[in-house]
C-alpha cells in the first residue's frame, strides 16, 4: 500500500494552535487495545537509535490522542510508527529523539547547544477522574516509569513539551516529523494538526519527513517481531480450520465470520487484523467485500479473507471453499490455476526477487504468466484481465505494512502472497493467500499448516459432520 505524501499548507492560526495542543494533552482517554506481549525495551531502544543515526536535527513525533474516533465502540490503538519506537500504547504520548552529537546541524547564529537528554518521552500527568473510567494510566510521575518505558527520561507533555520544542527551535535549521499524507483509506491522520502546531512554535524551521526512514526500518522485522507475527497466523489457521468444518450452505457470511473470529479471541488475540471478509457466490469476486449479508448457497464458492492481530501484529490469510464440500469442475479448475501460480511465486522467492509488476526477477511476473497462459473465460480469453490486483505485501504492525513493491527482497522480511482471480460473470472468485518469511536463502512459509491443496480442503470439510 503506498501512501501519498501531500505538503500542506500550514497556515493555522495561534488561537486554533493553542486548543489543538489542549486536545492533544487534555483529550479524555480511551480503553487501550492492551497487547498481549511487547518486546523488550532494548528493542525499542535500538530502533530509536538507528533512526537518530540517519539525521541531523530533532526527531518530533506525537502519538494518538485518543480523539481519532468518536464512536462509542471505539478501542484506543497507538499510532503504528509511534508504537513501533517506544511500544508506549497510551494516549496522549510524544517523542523527541535527537541525533548524535557528532552529526547535529545547529542553526546559523546558534549561541549554544541542548544540553538535555538525546531522547526523551513525554507523557500527560495522571488524572484520577479519567482513570476510574478507564483504569490507571503511566505518568512521568510513577516511580517506576524508567523501568516500564525504557527512557531514562520521562518529562510531562502537559508543561515541558512545548518548552522543549521552542528552545529546539532556537538551535536548529530542521525538525524531522512525519508529515500530513494522504491515507489509503481516506483522511489524514493526526500529523495534520501537529505539524501544524509545530510550525506555529517554530516558524523558521523547515520540516523533514520522517516517513521514510522508519518505515525501511519497519519492513526488516526482529525475531520478537517475527514471533508475535507467526502467533497471530498460527491464530488465524485455527480460525480457518474451523470455518471449513463449519462451511454449509444455509448459512449466512457473517455467521461464517463469527465463528472465526471467536477462535480468535479465545486464542488471546486482541482483535481482529481487519475487517473480515467472507463473500459468497458473487460476493466471491468483490476484493474487500464487507457486508456479509447473503445466505450461502448450494454451489457457492465462498471466499475467506479473514485474520488476527496478536500483540498489535497482524495476520493476513486467504481461503476459497466449495461451499458443498467438493469444488464443481470449474471451481477447481479455476483454484487450481491460482494454487499453481502461488506455488510457482513462493518457489521463486528469495533475497533480491521483487513483487514488480515488471523486472526480470519479479515474482509478480511469475504468478502473473502462469494465470495468464493457462485456462480460458467463457469467451475463450486469456485469464490474466481478472488478475486485478499485486501479488502481495508486507504485514506487521499494519496489515499493509510499510514496503515498495519493488525493493528487493530481504532476509527478516515478511510478505502475503496472494495471486487471485476473479470473473464477475461466473460468480466466481478465487483467492490464496499466505504468509512468508523472506531468509538468507530462501523463504519459510509460515502458514504451511493451513491446506491449500483443493483435495486436502475437500477431505478436512468432508470429515466433520455438519450441524
Amino acid at each position: 500500500m503506498l501512501n501519498l505524501n501531500k505538503n500542506l499548507a500550514l497556515s493555522h492560526p495561534r488561537s486554533l494552535l493553542l486548543l489543538l495542543l489542549a486536545l492533544f494533552v487534555f483529550s479524555p482517554a480511551s480503553p487501550a487495545q492492551q497487547r498481549r506481549e511487547r518486546e523488550p525495551n532494548s528493542v525499542y531502544a535500538q530502533r530509536r537509535a538507528a533512526l537518530a543515526a540517519q539525521v541531523d536535527s530533532p526527531i518530533l513525533l506525537l502519538g494518538f490522542t485518543g480523539r481519532e474516533e468518536s464512536s462509542q465502540s471505539y478501542v484506543f490503538a497507538q499510532e503504528d510508527n509511534f508504537y513501533y519506537l517506544t511500544g508506549h500504547n497510551e494516549e496522549g504520548a510524544a517523542l523527541l529523539i535527537l541525533p548524535p552529537v557528532a552529526k547535529q546541524s545547529l542553526a546559523n547564529g546558534a549561541t549554544d547547544t541542548w544540553t538535555g537528554p538525546r531522547e526523551i518521552l513525554f507523557l500527560p500527568a495522571r488524572n484520577l477522574k479519567k482513570e476510574a473510567w478507564n483504569g490507571p494510566r503511566l505518568s512521568p510521575d510513577d516511580p517506576a516509569i524508567h523501568e516500564k518505558t525504557g527512557f531514562a527520561s520521562v518529562l510531562s507533555s502537559d508543561t515541558q513539551f512545548r518548552p522543549a520544542v521552542e528552545q529546539l527551535a532556537h538551535l536548529y535549521h530542521d525538525f524531522f516529523t512525519i508529515l500530513p499524507y494522504e491515507q489509503e483509506n481516506g483522511g489524514y491522520p493526526h500529523e495534520k494538526e501537529f505539524t501544524a502546531w509545530l510550525a506555529g512554535l517554530a516558524p523558521k524551521v523547515a520540516f523533514q519527513d520522517i516517513r521514510a526512514q522508519i518505515s525501511r526500518l519497519r519492513e526488516i522485522k526482529s525475531p520478537g517481531e517475527i514471533a508475535f507475527l507467526q502467533r497471530a497466523i498460527d491464530l488465524s489457521v485455527d480460525a480457518h480450520l474451523e470455518a471449513m468444518r463449519r462451511m454449509r450452505p444455509g448459512l449466512f457470511e457473517y455467521q461464517i465470520a463469527a465463528a472465526m473470529t471467536a477462535v480468535h479471541l479465545e486464542g488471546g488475540a486482541e482483535a481482529e487484523g481487519y475487517a473480515p471478509i467472507v463473500g459468497a457466490g458473487f460476493n466471491s469476486t468483490v476484493l474487500h467485500y464487507d457486508k456479509l449479508d447473503r445466505k450461502i448457497a448450494p454451489g457457492d464458492i465462498v471466499v475467506l479473507d479473514v485474520a488476527a492481530q496478536f500483540s498489535g501484529y497482524s495476520a493476513d490469510l486467504t481461503r476459497s471453499l466449495p461451499a458443498n464440500g467438493k469444488f464443481s469442475p470449474r471451481q477447481r479448475e479455476i483454484y487450481e490455476i491460482v494454487l499453481a501460480a502461488q506455488n510457482a511465486a513462493i518457489d521463486s522467492l528469495k533475497p533480491g526477487i521483487t513483487f514488480c509488476r515488471d523486472g526480470k526477477d519479479s515474482a509478480y511476473k511469475i504468478a502473473f504468466n502462469y494465470i495468464n497462459s493457462h485456462g480460458k473465460d467463457l469467451h475463450g480469453k486469456s485469464l490474466g484481465r481478472y488478475f486485478i490486483h499485486g501479488l502481495g505485501h508486507n504485514i506487521g504492525l499494519d496489515v499493509h505494512d510499510p514496503g515498495d513493491y519493488c525493493r528487493p527482497l530481504e532476509p527478516g522480511m515478511i510478505v502475503t502472497v496472494e495471486p487471485g482471480i476473479y470473473i464477475p460473470e461466473e460468480n466466481l472468485g478465487v483467492r490464496i493467500e499466505d504468509d512468508v518469511l523472506i531468509t538468507q536463502s530462501g523463504y519459510q512459509l509460515l502458514s504451511e499448516r493451513l491446506p491449500r491443496d483443493p483435495e486436502a480442503i475437500e477431505k478436512l470439510m468432508a470429515q466433520t459432520p455438519k450441524p
